[in-house]
């Protein structure tokens, strides 16, 4: 007779296949370890050098990009504890929209840090004390750190926009920041509404069109739809549009019927009727007014038929979102199906053309007129991945658009920020006496992992940078910063940021810092990890990578 061990403690309480994982070394260091794997991932794509990571997803998809937040989401981390930094980068991806990276590397720094003073002897709760504090202080002394005057700004001064957005922009396409912020500047002021906390980002489109350079890339005051128009007018100017959401064709009737034909005359006489019914409704649309029909679903030939006969050109958008805001951009709402229009039913554009850009066929619709509330960014690249990451700069830069409309306060760039905070928060730590002083003088020092990635994504020397910008900062100069291009002049590599026009967003750098130490405090809560035996099946996946939003 074999003698099986009865289980005992928690495995007796746990359904067989689960996990179970607690103290320092199996839960809070195995946790740290993994958040700090992935921040070792982002870290190298901080900042206007950053090194751009391959990700290819379960799809096959392939990502070329140096965006944190396009990254983390498409290597599907399975840890749990690493999950929590993902989850922080995209929160402030969504509440900002930039500096997801920021987040994520600062926590895994803070977190390697803890690791230290775990090992020290310190209990994570004074450790976590000690963050706390920290981050209050941190939020105390960012707002004094704000430039003089950047309280307030006119939304619609390019200039200024492009101050604010050129630091975010430069992170993803460094060397074409002056180009790109120039476009995505004129597009926001564009489709800007009275309010400006009222922007909205849906409103600036990113049409890829492979072929030329950045070079070629232009503005649209309208929108610029991929294929051609359905009939042979392929120009139009100054006309009223009408929009059929359900299609231009015979509608089928409601009901089901018989329709009993005894001579061939009937049989003629019926097909008259329906082509009449066609023509009656086409002629209703063209008598409106209307020059340019758009069509939801499909077109049917006996309708455009009668369409070219009254020189009307139609438009194919099978989109539903696109129609929505082919609607805005013409300022007319869709109607359900073809039928009498009013004259308020009725829309108004400057033009619409079918062009040929690159090879293939787009039909542009420009709106000049008041009213429009949609601009579209032209992008031209040779690859696809080069449109793809270009999209997300100009993303980047829509996003910090909106940031500093609602705030538009702004804080030295450069690293300048974070080592006057590492500074400010050395001094402060010495004025604790408890055990807390440790985790504020680490969380200070974590500062110094900007400028010393900064540095090293660039080929410096980092120690040799942080020694000279905390000389700088000691003698009174808080915005001394790095300047990447600046190796032959007699300041070296560090000089005075208001001279070289880079900074950060204020709210930017709030939310990163505030969710980065809200995340590591979270990791190192954490001192049991119990797992379920997984379910079987095939997994739940909450949405296909690569898809529309919408």
């Amino acid at each position: 007779m074999a003698f099986s061990m009865q289980p005992y403690g928690i495995q007796s309480m746990l359904k067989e296949g689960h996990k179970h994982l607690s103290g320092l070394d199996e839960a809070v260091l195995k946790n740290i370890d993994a958040c700090k794997q992935l921040s070792t991932i982002t870290r190298t794509s901080l900042g206007p050098e950053g090194m751009n990571k391959m990700v290819i997803n379960h799809l096959d998809k392939l990502f070329v990009t140096n965006d944190a937040a396009t990254i983390v989401n498409e290597l599907e981390v399975q840890h749990p504890a690493a999950k929590i930094l993902v989850l922080a980068g995209k929160a402030q991806q969504e509440e900002i929209g930039d500096g997801a990276n920021l987040t994520i590397s600062f926590a895994g720094e803070l977190l390697q840090n803890a690791e230290e003073l775990i090992r020290m002897g310190l209990h994570p709760s004074e450790i976590i004390s000690g963050y706390t504090k920290a981050i209050t202080k941190t939020i105390e002394v960012l707002g004094e750190l704000v430039e003089e005057g950047s309280e307030t700004m006119d939304v619609r001064d390019k200039e200024q926009v492009v101050t604010r957005m050129k630091a975010a922009v430069a992170s993803k396409q460094h060397g074409q920041e002056d180009i790109l912020c120039s476009l995505i500047a004129d597009a926001c002021i564009q489709v800007c509404p009275k309010n400006p906390a009222n922007f909205d980002v849906d409103n600036v489109r990113v049409s890829k069109l492979v072929g030329g350079g950045l070079h070629n890339c232009t503005i649209v005051r309208g929108m610029v739809l991929k294929g051609d128009a359905v009939g042979s007018i392929k120009l139009i100017e100054k006309a009223k549009v009408a929009v059929f959401a359900s299609g231009v064709d015979t509608s089928a009737t409601e009901t089901k019927g018989t329709v009993l034909i005894h001579s061939a005359e009937q049989l003629e006489n019926y097909a008259k009727t329906e082509e009449a019914r066609v023509e009656d409704l086409i002629k209703a649309v063209a008598d409106s007014g209307a020059k340019v029909i758009v069509s939801g679903g499909p077109v049917g030939e006996m309708a455009l038929h009668f369409c070219e006969r009254y020189k009307l050109m139609v438009l194919k958008i099978s989109s539903k979102f696109e129609l929505r805001r082919f609607c805005r951009t013409t300022g007319t709402s869709a109607l359900l199906k073809l039928s009498q229009l009013k004259a308020d039913d009725l829309g108004f554009i400057d033009s619409i053309s079918v062009e040929e850009i690159g090879g293939s066929r787009v039909t542009v619709v420009r709106s000049e007129e008041g009213g429009n509330k949609i601009a579209t960014v032209l992008l031209r690249g040779s690859t696809d991945s080069i449109l793809d990451d270009l999209e997300r700069a100009v993303d980047d830069g829509v996003n910090t658009y909106k940031a500093m409309c609602r705030d538009s306060r702004m804080v030295p760039g450069a690293a300048a920020t974070e080592i006057e905070l590492a500074r400010r928060l050395k001094e402060f730590s010495f004025k604790e006496t408890g055990l807390d002083q440790y985790a504020i003088a680490k969380f200070a020092e974590s500062f110094e992992m900007v400028p010393r990635t900064l540095a090293e994504n660039a080929g410096l020397n980092p120690m040799d940078i942080i020694s000279k910008l905390y000389e700088k900062h000691a003698s009174g100069n808080a915005k001394v910063g790095i300047d990447l291009e600046g190796g032959d002049s007699e300041d070296g590599f560090c000089k005075d940021v208001s001279t070289l026009n880079i900074w950060d967003l204020y709210v930017t750098k709030f939310f990163a810092l505030k969710f980065a130490a809200d995340a590591a405090c979270t990791v190192l809560r954490v001192d049991q990890i119990i797992m379920a035996k997984p379910a079987g099946g095939p997994g739940r996946r909450e949405q296909p990578a690569g898809m529309d939003e919408d």
